[in-house]
């Protein structure tokens, strides 16, 4: 059983290096076959943010010698749940967790694909002038 999760673990981290792959992998591959390109894309976008938050907390965990990398990104969309939570009951006196969780999903693919391109660039020029 060790050796699935082993494998998991590789595949998972190999995905994560250049999360471009998977997004047009997903992306073109179910935009073929059900043809709907819309759904495609919104699939394309959760499977990658999955991706983009490991890989943006490893390289955040590396270039600031931390380990809070994950739970900032964690608590970030957590705190972005709760005030749009504040929001949608104030306007509409109900809360729909699901729209919630599919909107800060969402807006974190954006968010934690900045953070990749930046963060590697920083990462990038440490190593190459070794600062």
């Amino acid at each position: 059983m060790q050796w699935i999760w082993e494998i998991i673990k590789h595949v998972y981290a190999v995905l994560a290096v250049i999360p471009v792959v998977p997004f047009v992998l997903v992306y073109f591959g179910l935009g073929a076959f059900t043809g709907d390109r819309n759904r495609a894309l919104r699939t394309a976008m959760d499977v990658t943010t999955v991706l983009l938050v490991g890989c943006v907390a490893v390289l955040f965990n590396v270039i600031f010698s931390s380990s809070f990398g994950f739970y900032g990104i964690m608590l970030v969309l957590l705190l972005g749940a709760g005030l749009l939570g504040n929001v949608q009951y104030r306007k509409r006196g109900a809360v729909d967790v699901k729209r919630i969780a599919r909107a800060i999903w969402r807006l974190g693919f954006f968010v934690m694909g900045v953070f990749y391109v930046l963060l590697m660039c920083i990462g990038i020029g440490k190593s190459v002038f070794a600062i």
